[in-house]
C-alpha cells in the first residue's frame, strides 16, 4: 500500500521569515488521520529566509534529524555545540532529558530543510548532537543510511530509535530499490524531481506513506534527490 500525500494539500503556515509545510499534525495544523506514521512523528518542509531562523527553544525525548536541501543551517545548543550543516548533509539531535537549541540561516539565500522527528526507544537519556557530511556521489543511484538506531549501520549518525533515515540521488531514468522487513513501514519524499514509487507517481516534495510493500522501487522521472525513513 502506497498513499500519496500531495505537497499542495499538506498543512502548514507562512510567516515573514518561514514558509513551512507539515506532512503530519504539527503546531496549529491538526489532522487526526495524520498524527504520525509509526514512530515517525514529524516531517516538516521548511524554507527559512536569509538572516533569520528558529530562536532558542527546548525539546525533550525526541530524535530530531535535519536534512539540508539548499543553503545551510547553523546550530547552537545548551550543551555548547555549534555547527553549520550544508546542503546534502545531515545533523541529528537526541533531545533526551532536555536541550535548548537554535537553528539559524546566516546565508544570503533561502535555506530549505526537512525537519524529521522520530520517537525514541528510550527516555531520559543524556542529550547529544552530531552532524556529518554525506557526499552526493556516494549515494548516486543507491540508498545510503544517513542516520540510524541500528548497530549494523556504523557509518550513519546514531539515533536512539528503531529507525533509519536514508538518502539517494537518481539521474533521470535510474531506479533504486529498498527492501522493507516484515512489520516495518516507510515514508518517502523526493526533495527534488518527480519519481515513481512502485508505479505511483510523485511530484517533488509529495509524501508517500508506504506499508505492506516488501520492495520499494523508486524510478526517477527527472533527476531526483530522495529521502526515506524506515520505521516500525
Amino acid at each position: 500500500m502506497i498513499e500519496r500525500r500531495p505537497f499542495e494539500k499538506l498543512g502548514g503556515a507562512r510567516y515573514d521569515w518561514l514558509n513551512t509545510k507539515h506532512h503530519f499534525s504539527f503546531a496549529d495544523y491538526f489532522d487526526p488521520q495524520r498524527m504520525s506514521w509509526g514512530a515517525l512523528r514529524v516531517w516538516n518542509d521548511d524554507e527559512i529566509a536569509p538572516e533569520t531562523g528558529f530562536p532558542p527553544h527546548p525539546h525533550a525525548d525526541m530524535e530530531i534529524i535535519t536534512y539540508v536541501r539548499q543553503g545551510a543551517i547553523t546550530h547552537q545548543d545548551s550543551l555548547g555545540n555549534k555547527g553549520r550543516t550544508e546542503a546534502g548533509d545531515v545533523q541529528v539531535m537526541s533531545a533526551g532529558t532536555g536541550i535548548r537549541h537554535s537553528e539559524y540561516n546566516f546565508e544570503p539565500e533561502t535555506t530549505k530543510i526537512f525537519q524529521i522527528w522520530i520517537q525514541p526507544t528510550s527516555r531520559g537519556e543524556k542529550p547529544r548532537w552530531g552532524a556529518k557530511p554525506f557526499p552526493k556521489h556516494d549515494r548516486s543511484g543507491r540508498f545510503i543510511t544517513l542516520a540510524s538506531g541500528m548497530d549494523t549501520d556504523g557509518d550513519a549518525l546514531p539515533i536512539r530509535a528503531d529507525a533509519r533515515v536514508l538518502g539517494a540521488t537518481l539521474n533521470t531514468g535510474e531506479t533504486a530499490e529498498y527492501r522493507l522487513a516484515d512489520g516495518r513501514r516507510a515514508y518517502l519524499v523526493s526533495a527534488l524531481g518527480a519519481v515513481e514509487v512502485n508505479g505511483v507517481p510523485l511530484a517533488a516534495r509529495d509524501g508517500a506513506a508506504i506499508q505492506d510493500e516488501r520492495v520499494v522501487r523508486i524510478t526517477a522521472v527527472e533527476d531526483a534527490e530522495i529521502v526515506l525513513v524506515d520505521v516500525t
